[in-house]
């Protein structure tokens, strides 16, 4: 892309306004890659466009050799840095994108300029490859403006004109392709993966992790974006009871929970958790990719849809990571009576505490065990009056806790959010002898009625504790409802108060929340639209067998009529006469009257002097009027508008009076 070619001749050059165009093209890539590139990278880039673009319009010459080698060298060793490879779709952008801005480096002919414009628009489609909402979209669309408008500059004989009129023609042609666009999105084959899909098994996705340690929510509960959205078949559950499992979590080192699958002590396979409902709530969930095989569901799933499987602690997985967005139907209890009987097995691994952690918090659990007896609810009561009573502060910024985290958060900082006290909760709950476990997942979300959905975000990842209790089974305790009743009640945000800053202020979060019902409709019409969509959408027209070849025959026909109506449209229409023309007919018109008449072969000039002649009386507005027709046809590219309103006033009041023979 980037060569060695000679320097051009003073009349193959690039004028002023064509190289503009381009290097605001290739700051338009520069700019829809912004938020993937590392930021050095889109400054360093972001400064040579620049500095190329004032020194060609100061000095009007390229670059020297010596400096495009040395940048090309160094863009490559960065992109090596950065990403420890050049293959891939992030080092690949990368790298795309620097060469881009180099090229601007040499461009100094038409063709230069056509070849980078040809790149930048494969620039401006790569763009889609990380981000395909509606947003995106439309940014990546208003890219091809420049480019069209840099195309229509090379052409020979342009005027000159403003940077918004010139980019007016390329709008149009936006929108003249969008029903040629709409065709081809209806009747391409869909593909089971992009053609542009690379593996990059080094992408993570933020979600919920199958590890818990204080701490480790921080990145999730201030991070705004949508984690899923659910439809119910009847009304919402209340705010309470809007909990969705993810991971049960059994085992603790002393600082982490984390989530593994274990099997009675006799090597089976752990039988599901049994589950009393009277009834069951139905809904549908809309999950965003995680990469993880995670499926949520609301409080306690009955059962698992397709493709995916129930855990023994009614977790539900998919058979796949979810890399796609994903969309099940599911049915779950929100009142029930979770495994009334508890295995011995299962007892001993939910009280299972590691050996020398955390002596203060187990010598209370002692105290409370000797003060209520075999009483556990009393307790569990007493713990969540520790947290309501005992001073204890919700922060998304805690203090960092030490080797007995438990001890130092419940007897020194006591501040910490979701994961410090469903965390200590069920330490302490271990420690008094009531089998406890961790579940973390999300809770609460924004009820949209205008999409008739709740929005779940990842900013309400949750974690809260289980305990169980004879006779009543596994019990959901949330210990952060006691210091924060707001973050069940009214959402992550209102726990949070002040602590995200202006981004979680009230108009703006419920417009964020509206605006995700025109991203909603996006996602399921647009970027779901897959071959069953497909195949729906033309049965409605009577178009029963979608195969690849009827597909490619519609496909082929449409665009045919498109082309057809186009160069219809072309050959036929109107165009608006141009007034000097127009104006010069009309003097034509005139002088025909008397006699003289325009012949085939005779050009305006000899036209109007043989008039003269023919007029000799009126020789002086003759030859007046075809000198004022030479000036505002040859002597600018445009008229002046006022010498042109001039021209058209002297050919009206023009009076021929007679012709001499």
């Amino acid at each position: 892309m980037i060569g060695l070619a000679r320097r051009p001749s003073t009349d193959q050059r690039l004028d002023p306004r064509a190289f503009d165009l381009l290097s605001l093209t290739m700051a338009g890539v520069l700019g829809v890659h912004a938020g993937h590139l590392p930021w050095w990278l889109t400054a360093a880039l972001a400064i040579v466009l620049a500095v190329r673009w004032w020194q060609r319009r100061r000095h009007g010459a390229r670059s020297p050799l010596l400096l495009k080698l040395p940048l090309i060298g160094l863009l490559a060793v960065a992109v090596v840095f950065s990403y420890g490879t050049i293959f891939g779709r992030e080092p690949g952008s990368a790298l795309a994108v620097g060469l881009l801005v180099l090229k601007l480096l040499e461009s100094e002919t038409p063709r230069d300029a056509r070849v980078g414009v040809s790149f930048a628009c494969f620039g401006l489609m790569a763009a889609l490859l990380f981000d395909q909402g509606l947003v995106a979209t439309l940014v990546v669309a208003l890219g091809l403006l420049p480019a069209l408008a840099a195309l229509r500059a090379l052409e020979p004989a342009q005027p000159a004109t403003a940077l918004p009129q010139a980019l007016v023609p390329g709008l149009a042609l936006l929108l003249a392709a969008v029903p040629l666009a709409l065709l081809a999105f209806a009747l391409v084959p869909r593909l089971s993966s992009p053609l542009w899909g690379a593996p990059n098994p080094a992408e993570s996705h933020t979600g919920l992790s199958e590890r818990m340690s204080p701490g480790n929510f921080t990145d999730l509960l201030t991070d705004d974006r949508p984690a899923m959205r659910v439809a119910f078949d009847g009304p919402p559950p209340a705010p309470e009871q809007r909990y969705f499992r993810a991971y049960v979590m059994w085992r603790y080192d002393g600082r982490s929970w984390e989530h593994a699958q274990w099997r009675e002590t006799d090597g089976r396979a752990r039988p599901v958790e049994t589950v009393e409902a009277a009834t069951g709530t139905s809904y549908r969930i809309d999950l965003e990719p995680s990469d993880r095989t995670v499926l949520p569901a609301l409080d306690v799933p009955l059962d698992a849809p397709a493709d995916a499987r129930l855990s023994p602690d009614r977790e539900v997985f998919a058979d796949q990571p979810v890399r796609e967005p994903l969309h099940y139907a599911m049915r779950s209890a929100v009142r029930y009576r979770l495994q009334a009987q508890l295995p011995q097995t299962a007892r001993s691994l939910a009280l299972r505490l590691p050996r020398g952690f955390n002596p203060r918090t187990q010598a209370l659990a002692a105290q409370w065990r000797a003060r209520y007896g075999q009483d556990d609810p009393a307790i569990v009561r007493a713990a969540l009056a520790l947290f309501h009573d005992g001073g204890f502060r919700y922060t998304l910024a805690p203090a960092p806790l030490g080797r007995d985290a438990v001890d130092d958060f419940l007897f020194g900082t006591r501040e910490g959010f979701c994961e410090h006290y469903a965390s200590s909760f069920t330490v302490l709950m271990r420690a008094a002898g009531i089998p406890a476990r961790v579940v973390t997942g999300y809770q609460g979300g924004y009820w949209n009625a205008l999409g008739d959905y709740l929005l779940v975000r990842q900013s309400d990842a949750h974690a809260w504790s289980e305990v169980w209790l004879d006779g009543r089974g596994w019990v959901r305790v949330d210990p952060t409802a006691a210091v924060r009743p707001e973050r069940v009640s009214l959402g992550a945000a209102a726990a949070a108060g002040n602590q995200l800053g202006w981004a979680q202020s009230g108009w703006l979060a419920g417009l964020r929340n509206r605006w995700d019902v025109v991203n909603h409709w996006w996602t399921e019409g647009v970027i779901g639209f897959d071959a069953l969509r497909q195949r729906g959408l033309l049965t409605s027209f009577g178009i029963q067998e979608t195969g690849t070849a009827t597909l490619g025959l519609l496909l082929a026909v449409g665009t045919s009529l498109f082309v057809a109506l186009g160069v219809g449209w072309a050959l036929w229409r109107h165009e608006r006469p141009e007034p000097l023309r127009q104006a010069l007919r009309r003097l034509e018109a005139k002088l025909g009257r008397c006699g003289v008449r325009r012949r085939r072969s005779e050009g305006p000039q000899h036209y109007l002097r043989r008039a003269a002649r023919a007029l000799p009386a009126q020789r002086g507005e003759l030859e007046l009027l075809m000198k004022r027709y030479l000036e505002l046809r040859y002597a600018s590219d445009e008229p002046s508008p006022e010498l042109l309103r001039r021209f058209q006033r002297a050919v009206r009041e023009f009076r021929p009076r007679r012709v001499v023979k």
